[in-house]
């Protein structure tokens, strides 16, 4: 059992922890680094203990050694560990006696002072942070000397001439000596030094290196600041300061060591020595393990810690903040880590950016982050700041679903209609089952009566709620069954379609479509059409003068990731086209009723268009669809010798290239009595073509 347990990240820390073990006082050290374990002298009743620690395993330490004074000696930027330390003590009931540098402040900055909105009065700027710091180095010239180590260096590297310009001085420890390195950092440019620093080599040092700035934190006294002040006016370089955290509640050493001695009955008090007064080294704190901030990105599965794997847990323990939105969160709040509520990640990156001390950071993702999860966005957004990340994957809801109803997921189509648009329909009649994540206005009631609009009433669904929760619950039935009835706002649905059709159908049956009035492009002309358009599955495709939506439906059956739009003037036919949207299941189609080109104006840019009419418009039409997307994939069909006429015009006058045209007759037999004649179609003239300019 200890009476003391001394987190020694700075040097008072150390020479604290020595003096109460050789005072006889049992008293364990934490400090982080290997480095700074070799700094400790071995003591009769002093211990020391290297490694990081997170907030659980301190409790877990404090509750073993039989919750002993804890004294707080960390450097005033570790706020993230002081935060954890405070926080186990309070769960604990330990003693917290957190120790604060003094301070050699901005009064010894003269009498100009510094401005703190960073314009540079009396030869000292503050700035909030290592970030701005850069920015605000990069619109003026002049050479930067670095003295804040080597923990944040990477972001000088953001400077477009940071080789030439940045000299930056460093713990000498072969670990960081090789991020520096590996950083850029090399030759002159790199002061490998152990201090103390006094004003004079500091200000050999800037005039050696030429430095017009000179980058340092208000580290106190102990820091050896006011000896940087001195120097950089002697020598004529500008002061940017790194604005110091704000510090908790506390004492300082001197009232600290005289609280130690009224509890211990100690009559001598600690030795420190003259150089640590007056001009402590800036270097001799522990380097940190990280020189940069990392993020994991943890899939937390369906959020509660027996679901999570070890490599999550333990990702969170080790972390200095947690992530998360709303729910996310919940099984963190009792950890003692500061918790941040967000789902943007820009918002996430501006926390991160705000609170620099936390260089390990955990974002909680639900289920798996590889299965519609913000990982991807995050890794965007985090990398591009300079934030490392790794992806830590969990037990997504599709897998732990399949596993409750005992299927296999190795062939469901898996799909999420949660804040997305998808073509859940296409999904389901293409495949016999289909997972997808539901909820806001795409909720069970929603899906039912989409899936009973298109025809698929027949499915059988399992909805899933609160998966892996004490309350989980999973119902079965059909979408006539199951619309009236209240599920989860969150919910996942696994729609079994026995019916369902492999594969994408194409020259569908005339005789299938509802006809009405209006005119229909024939099934052998209609599936050359399509194929000449050569969609994918995720093309935007204008179908213009519609009809009955024959070539709607088939280019919206094969597009079925994309969009389309059927433009059709006459307001009978436009119904038709929704009905046999319907009936053959393409929720992926839009109805816009009037003429082109007006009625083109404001839709997307399409990748493909289909021109069955064009009312006398087509030069009009295809100018426009050349501004829409220069590249566009056109097809026309012509059957009037004046069409004809005027696209052949209109693809050589207009910027087109790869222009094919293909003259189709079909004819189909026609029962007469006991015989079949052969009945011909109108000869249709095929035009493809496409932009000549790359979209």
């Amino acid at each position: 059992m200890k009476q003391v347990i001394v987190f020694a990240g700075t040097t008072e820390g150390r020479i604290l922890g020595e003096w109460l073990a050789a005072e006889g006082v049992e008293t364990l050290c934490c400090v982080a680094t290997e480095y700074g374990k070799e700094l400790m002298k071995p003591e009769p009743g002093l211990d020391v203990r290297q490694g990081r620690l997170d907030g659980e395993e301190m409790r877990a330490l404090f509750e073993q050694e039989g919750r002993p004074l804890v004294l707080d000696a960390t450097h005033p930027y570790a706020s993230a560990v002081s935060e954890n330390i405070h926080a186990a003590c309070g769960k604990t009931g330990c003693r917290y006696l957190r120790l604060i540098r003094s301070s050699a402040g901005l009064e010894a900055a003269g009498p100009e002072g510094a401005d703190p909105e960073g314009r540079g009065q009396g030869g000292v700027t503050v700035v909030k942070d290592v970030r701005e710091a850069v920015r605000w180095l990069a619109k003026r010239p002049g050479r930067i000397f670095v003295a804040t180590g080597s923990k944040e260096l990477g972001e000088f590297t953001a400077l477009p001439d940071f080789r030439e310009r940045v000299y930056a001085r460093v713990l000498a420890t072969p670990e960081v000596v090789r991020h520096c390195t590996e950083l850029g950092f090399s030759g002159p440019h790199l002061i490998c030094m152990q201090g103390p620093f006094s004003k004079e080599l500091n200000v050999a040092m800037l005039r050696q290196t030429g430095a017009a700035y000179l980058v340092t934190k208000e580290s106190g006294r102990a820091g050896g600041f006011p000896e940087k002040l001195e120097a950089a006016r002697e020598a004529g370089a500008e002061i940017v300061l790194i604005g110091r955290p704000r510090e908790q509640e506390g004492v300082s050493v001197e009232e600290g060591v005289r609280i130690l001695m009224e509890q211990f009955s100690l009559k001598q008090a600690p030795d420190f020595p003259e150089e640590l007064k007056a001009a402590a080294p800036e270097n001799e704190k522990e380097p940190p393990e990280a020189e940069t901030a990392r993020a994991s990105l943890i899939g937390i599965g369906m959020g509660v810690p027996e679901n999570m794997t070890g490599e999550a847990l333990e990702a969170f323990r080790q972390a200095d903040c947690i992530l998360g939105s709303g729910r996310m969160l919940d099984t963190f709040r009792d950890w003692g880590k500061p918790l941040f509520d967000a789902y943007d990640p820009v918002k996430m990156l501006d926390y991160v950016q705000q609170h620099p001390g936390y260089r390990r950071i955990a974002v909680a993702l639900s289920g798996d982050v590889g299965f519609y999860s913000g990982a991807k966005r995050l890794t965007a957004v985090f990398e591009k700041a300079g934030i490392e990340t790794r992806l830590i994957p969990g037990i997504s809801s599709a897998a732990y679903f399949c596993s409750r109803l005992k299927i296999s997921w190795e062939d469901v189509k898996l799909m999420s209609v949660h804040g997305r648009s998808q073509n859940l329909i296409a999904a389901v009649r293409r495949h016999f089952r289909t997972f997808t994540l539901l909820g806001g206005k795409d909720s069970v009631e929603s899906l039912c009566e989409k899936l009973l609009e298109y025809g698929l009433g027949s499915v059988e669904l399992y909805i899933g709620e609160r998966l892996h929760y004490p309350e989980e619950r999973i119902t079965k039935g059909i979408p006539e069954e199951l619309k009236e009835r209240k599920f989860d706002g969150l919910c996942v649905a696994l729609i079994e379609n026995p019916a369902y059709r492999n594969g994408i159908p194409g020259c569908i049956p005339d005789e299938e479509f509802l006809r009405g009035e209006a005119p229909m492009t024939k099934c052998e002309v209609r599936g050359l059409s399509v194929e000449k358009l050569n969609l994918t599955e995720d093309s935007l495709v204008w179908d213009i003068g519609a009809g009955t939506g024959s070539v709607t439906v088939e280019m919206a059956l094969r597009a079925f990731e994309g969009q389309v739009w059927a433009i059709e003037k006459k307001a009978a036919a436009a119904e038709l086209i929704r009905e046999n949207c319907r009936k053959f299941g393409t929720p992926n189609v839009q109805v816009i009723e009037g003429t082109a080109p007006e009625a083109l104006a404001d839709l997307p840019a399409p990748t493909h268009v289909f021109i069955g009419g064009s009312s006398g418009n087509l030069k009009e039409i295809l100018k426009l669809l050349l501004e829409k997307n220069p590249g566009v994939r056109v097809v026309i069909n012509a059957i009037t010798l004046e069409t004809v006429s005027e696209a052949n015009a209109c693809l050589k006058e207009l910027p087109f290239t790869d222009v094919e045209i293909v003259q189709i007759q079909a004819a189909k037999a026609k029962h007469v009595g006991p015989y079949q004649m052969m009945m011909g179609q109108n000869p249709v003239y095929i035009f493809t073509a496409r932009g000549r300019e790359e979209t």
